[in-house]
């Protein structure tokens, strides 16, 4: 029988439907085996990875292929502490006074962005400034701007001059008494509030900052800043509405307590040690290391100027650390996940991680499952992290074999979020 123009339009669509893309790899690190395969073929059918096969299978009529045979692919990496909508500069402690809520969120999605093109197709924001995050979250996702999948805690929650006390330093006329709206508590009650404000925001996880930090502007940057009552109450409530919470903390004590109290990750861990790193095992704790933000702010603290004279000797003192305590951490077995801390540091330069976390004593491997199958465990996206059938098409690759030279991983060349190739 004679097709009808019809019936033959149909059947064009239906196949244009099925066409497939196919990426020939020289190299395939698919983020959970421990080793490496060459010359394979991974099958995407839309946004999703339908099959990784040996060999380079030939394209059918309609498919795409993707010629990555001097090349490594990988899964999409995640950066699991960003804070995409702020980036340090020695001018940046007057972006208060001087941005507007709106300055603040179109700035995210440059830096969201350079964060995509770098091979990271998904990130955990962890504090931001106005709400910023969670509009360029929805932005992202409803495809009015092209960045990262962003997993987002809005406002972090601190105490009252706490790290994340916004107002610390300002003169006593614009200091004011933030609140748990804010993200400033004390008590249980406004612990409980202030998580209840986190989900009518839209957040998707909690951030808290357990300890003092380096850049805020108060004297400690290690001294506990939660009392037990608080945290049992932060992660409580949070249980009750679906969170997960991360903790910045820096001294050992606001660890322990936070540990304790049932948090999920601790952020950049300084003064960690052997009895923390057991405590975490434990209690499934994953630690989330940041040396490039340490990196960079000891190198900061050298220039006159750059920090206030308050944040200076912090700096100076907890940056150089950061990065044994990530070596003793994972010598000690605690499960690490990816997270850079960009926005301390320039956004882009995530993968300047990689180079660091090796430098330490991680092997290739492990480095690269930290940012794939690891962080998509911790971060419980089961659908993320890995090179497998059925997974969500996010892939990234470079030329050459990171598995020889790992800083290749600072200069990604190929990037596909949700099946769509955006670098």
């Amino acid at each position: 029988m004679k097709k009808t123009l019809l019936s033959v339009s149909l059947w064009a669509l239906c196949a244009n439907a099925h066409a497939l893309t196919l990426i020939h790899a020289g190299t395939v690190v698919d983020g959970v085996s421990a080793k490496a395969v060459t010359e394979a073929t991974v099958v995407l059918d839309g946004n999703r990875i339908q099959a990784i096969e040996r060999g380079f299978r030939a394209p059918g009529e309609g498919d795409t292929v993707i010629d990555w045979r001097d090349g490594t692919l990988m899964p999409g990496f995640i950066d699991m502490h960003t804070h995409l909508t702020f980036q340090g500069s020695k001018d940046a402690y007057l972006e208060p006074y001087t941005l507007n809520p709106a300055d603040v969120a179109l700035r995210g999605v440059m830096y969201g962005k350079l964060t995509l093109n770098a091979g990271f197709t998904t990130v955990r924001d962890l504090g931001d400034a106005g709400l910023g995050s969670i509009a360029l979250r929805n932005a992202i996702n409803k495809g009015w701007v092209e960045g990262p999948r962003i997993f987002t805690a809005g406002t972090s929650i601190a105490t009252t001059g706490g790290h994340a006390d916004k107002t610390n330093g300002r003169n006593h006329e614009l200091m004011g008494d933030p609140g748990p709206k804010e993200g400033v508590i004390n008590g249980a009650a406004e612990a409980y509030k202030a998580v209840r404000q986190r989900y009518k925001d839209g957040s998707d996880l909690i951030k808290i900052t357990a300890t003092g930090g380096v850049l805020s502007v108060a004297k400690s940057g290690e001294n506990p800043q939660f009392t037990d009552e608080e945290l049992t109450a932060i992660v409580a409530a949070a249980k009750d509405y679906g969170f997960k919470v991360a903790v910045h903390a820096h001294g050992k004590e606001g660890m322990k307590r936070a540990i304790l109290a049932g948090v999920n990750t601790i952020e950049h861990g300084t003064y960690m040690d052997e009895e923390l790193f057991a405590l975490m095992k434990k209690n499934g704790v994953a630690l989330v290391p940041t040396l490039t933000a340490g990196e960079y702010v000891a190198d900061k603290a050298k220039i006159d100027g750059f920090f206030p004279e308050l944040v200076r000797p912090k700096a100076a003192k907890i940056g150089p650390k950061i990065q044994d305590t990530f070596a003793k951490a994972y010598k000690a077995g605690v499960t690490i996940a990816f997270g850079t801390d960009a926005g301390v540091f320039e956004h882009g330069k995530n993968g300047r991680e990689f180079t660091l976390m090796v430098q330490a004593g991680m092997p290739e491997m492990a480095a690269i499952q930290s940012a794939t199958s690891v962080a998509a465990s911790v971060l419980g996206q089961s659908e993320l992290g890995s090179i497998k059938a059925g997974q969500l098409a996010d892939l990234v690759g470079v030329k050459g074999n990171p598995l020889e030279n790992i800083s290749l991983l600072e200069n990604v060349q190929l990037v596909i979020k949700d099946g769509q190739r955006v670098k």
